[in-house]
């Protein structure tokens, strides 16, 4: 009886220290040299495990790594076994330089100072991409470069979250943002109604941009969502995105706006099961948190039984 009592105690003292390292990883802090210097970046990695997949997260236009949707990927990704770093990009959040010299092409090159970083990693296996808004468009590109340069395991998935590909159009036809301009004559600035100011050279840049051009360079899966009632990126751009690819799922969600405020948390589970279900779990071998949890109910069982018989 003494000996089953302290096989119990052993046990539970076990139990309380280590069911929390199931589902809590790892948070660091860290900066990253970019273009117009340095990007603040937090890195999650999930506990218990000596190698995992790496996934990038991208904000959009004038949002920041904070936007509560990268965190819950983020988080869900952690519970998964995979590691994430979202990042500020330059002249957004915590990043250094100005909002204004802030353009496409200048955040694709941060991306791929993130993307240079985590590559380097001792523990990274293999790179995702996740992008939202412009940071979709920035995914999507910078997608196609590596994959023209580094070959077609460069980057492992892709998820394009309303991605604002109109920002070209919107150039295009003298008019973005609700402002209508000469993209030749305008000024060095146009000043938003927030108060934001928005570079001469962002939008000569997103005039010449090739989008659709770069970004099918990239031939694995790709996962678009995007809602019917985005006001800022209607749903045709997510489509015209859909058909540039071979290996594509793309999701029209009923009644979401473009922040996907309705059920964040629906959308970041549909991303995560993507994401996983893409091989980069399956192929290294990603114990889940779910059967974790299972090898511990199997435990509690058998605690269970000892109580019964007499503990």
């Amino acid at each position: 009886m003494r000996y089953k009592k302290y096989i119990f105690s052993v046990l539970l003292t076990v139990w309380c220290f280590m069911i929390p390292s199931l589902v809590q990883g790892e948070t660091e802090q860290i900066t990253i040299f970019g273009d117009h210097g340095q990007l603040a970046a937090v890195v999650q990695t999930p506990d218990n495990r000596e190698t995992y997949p790496m996934v990038i997260l991208m904000h959009g236009f004038s949002a920041n790594k904070d936007y509560k949707l990268l965190e819950l990927i983020a988080n869900d990704l952690e519970k998964e076994g995979i590691a994430s770093i979202r990042f500020d990009f330059n002249g957004h959040g915590d990043s250094e330089g100005r909002f204004q010299d802030m353009t496409v092409l200048n955040e694709i090159e941060d991306a791929k100072q993130v993307y240079a970083y985590v590559k380097q990693l001792p523990n990274v296996t293999n790179i995702s991409l996740i992008g939202h808004s412009q940071g979709g468009v920035v995914a999507s590109m910078l997608a196609g470069e590596l994959s023209q340069k580094e070959g077609s395991t460069a980057i492992q998935s892709l998820v394009l979250l309303a991605p604002a590909s109109n920002i070209k159009d919107g150039v295009l036809g003298s008019g973005t943002f609700g402002i209508q301009f000469n993209v030749e004559t305008m000024p060095e600035y146009i000043e938003l109604p927030s108060g934001l100011r928005v570079g001469r050279n962002y939008f000569k840049a997103a005039y010449n941009l090739p989008i659709y051009e770069t970004a099918k360079q990239y031939t694995g899966p790709v996962k678009i969502i995007h809602g019917t009632q985005d006001e800022m990126v209607p749903t045709r751009y997510g489509k015209q995105f859909a058909n540039i690819y071979n290996n594509v799922e793309l999701e029209i969600l009923e009644g979401y706006d473009h922040e996907f405020t309705q059920n964040m948390p629906a959308v970041a589970d549909k991303v995560t099961k993507f994401i996983v279900n893409s091989h980069v779990a399956k192929e290294n071998n990603v114990v889940t948190n779910n059967q974790l949890i299972s090898w511990w109910e199997i435990l509690k069982q058998w605690v269970y039984d000892l109580i019964i018989t007499g503990i």
